[in-house]
């Protein structure tokens, strides 16, 4: 089991490694961290004692309607932020989170910085703050929830083939790898969409209040693309600079779900009142 540590000893920590995978090979530190990085990074090491009572949520996500239209819960015609936190603890298998419909006009107390728990139980549940730059993108249902012609069609390479050299040829044994990899599911947070589907066959996802079919809210990922997604990265992104070492590709968040997948959390589109759902895929 993880022992607890702080959300600014989580940050410590991350900066450290930063400086210390930026140093040149042969320097007078090259093996490592300095004696001072090191000593923190034991202190650290530790652990915390566990917290009791109640403790605050970490802020996971703020968004307003301005930027993303389609957030807009149903019968509230204010409600154009969407505050998305979490609990830095399993339970059991990732983050609870909940989520605040607002109207970005009445916030006017605003906090320099929000409270924060006083110990987190994974360093991954603690997002690294970065802006958002929306960008809007088609994507298409998961191969499996292709009726049977549409999925027949789909891994029929000859039909692939008239797109020329626009289909990788390494494709021709799986033709629905690249239906999957560049033009079904974008990878990466997102907000709306299909879902993703891959730990298990898509699933109906009912309210539990009224039995309505959900619809997907905002997509929680570990990365936003892999060697196999990366023609859906913006061309700004593949141009910033690599992360440190052992941060998976495109990890800009700093967060990772349940090992590596994502968090999608679904609403009910008959009122925003009714209890959302968290799938991990």
């Amino acid at each position: 089991m993880n022992e607890p540590t702080s959300p600014e000893d989580v940050r410590v920590q991350r900066r450290i490694h930063a400086a210390a995978a930026s140093r040149p090979r042969g320097g007078p530190h090259a093996s490592g961290y300095t004696p001072e990085e090191r000593a923190i990074v034991e202190r650290i090491n530790a652990g915390r004692p566990w917290p009791e009572g109640p403790i605050a949520m970490l802020p996971v996500a703020q968004l307003y309607a301005r930027d993303v239209p389609l957030l807009r819960p149903p019968g509230q015609a204010d409600a154009d932020l969407l505050q998305v936190l979490w609990c830095p603890f399993d339970h059991p298998a990732h983050p609870r989170t909940a989520l605040f419909w607002r109207s970005a006009a009445e916030v006017t107390d605003v906090l320099d910085s929000p409270p924060e728990p006083p110990a987190v139980q994974f360093s991954d549940y603690v997002p690294q703050p970065c802006l958002l730059s929306p960008e809007e993108v088609t994507e298409y249902p998961n191969f499996m929830e292709l009726d049977k012609e549409l999925r027949e069609q789909v891994a029929d390479w000859s039909r692939w083939q008239a797109a020329g050299d626009a289909v990788d040829s390494a494709y021709a044994v799986a033709p629905q790898e690249f239906y999957m990899n560049q033009l079904s599911i974008s990878p990466g947070w997102k907000a709306g969409g299909w879902s993703r589907w891959g730990l298990t066959d898509p699933m109906p996802r009912t309210c539990a209040a009224c039995g309505t079919a959900m619809d997907p809210l905002l997509t929680i990922a570990s990365t936003e693309w892999n060697h196999g997604t990366g023609s859906w990265a913006p061309e700004g992104d593949q141009a910033r600079d690599p992360l440190p070492p052992g941060v998976p590709p495109a990890n800009y968040t700093r967060v990772v779900v349940a090992g590596g997948y994502a968090l999608q959390l679904h609403v009910c589109p008959v009122s925003a009142d009714h209890p959302h759902l968290e799938l991990v895929q």
